[in-house]
């Protein structure tokens, strides 16, 4: 696994043997940052479910910054950790170590992230509940783009809340949901 594009491409992450985590792939990650397009508007990052923290460092590593990665598996975290400091990214990233729905109903955000990075255990049934916490506001900034990771089939509804869907897209088991504010 390596980060895929900007300033780190190329540098090597770590993650677990085994099926405990399911880091995003670099294929769905190039996929993601590809239908993000050329020059999407750059700002704070919330990366959800965050495990090896993949997806939140590509970001950074394409400048958006800076970075809250939330996760409650100690496991994770420590890959995460090990990744952070491997790509010299500790300054512009903060760690929550806590479920994402605790984090979602007890937070709001000081400013609105430009991009929000949801990718939940498949088959948990995680994703609905946090995009309708997502989607009760404040969380994404005007011009930002909320992009879920979900198992195929799942067919999330074309509206949540203040998002609406923008664009999908079925990688083998995998489906790739984009939302911007209406």
């Amino acid at each position: 696994m390596r980060v895929i594009g900007g300033s780190l491409k190329g540098r090597g992450l770590t993650a677990p043997a085994g099926r405990g985590l399911r880091p995003t792939s670099d294929r769905i990650r190039e996929s993601i940052f590809d239908l993000l397009g050329p020059v999407p508007p750059l700002g704070p990052v919330l990366d959800l479910y965050a495990g090896t923290g993949a997806l939140g460092i590509e970001a950074l590593s394409r400048g958006f910054s800076p970075a809250v990665f939330v996760d409650h598996d100690p496991s994770a975290r420590e890959f995460l950790q090990k990744n952070l400091q491997r790509c010299r990214l500790e300054a512009q990233a903060r760690i929550m170590a806590t479920k994402v729905a605790r984090f979602l109903a007890g937070n709001r955000p000081p400013v609105p992230y430009a991009l929000v990075l949801m990718d939940p255990p498949y088959r948990k049934g995680l994703v609905e509940p946090a995009l309708g916490r997502l989607g009760e506001g404040g969380w994404l900034a005007a011009e930002g783009t909320l992009v879920c990771e979900a198992e195929s089939g799942l067919d999330l509804p074309a509206q949540i809340g203040e998002f609406g869907l923008e664009k999908k897209r079925r990688y083998g088991d995998t489906e790739l949901y984009l939302f911007g504010r209406v």
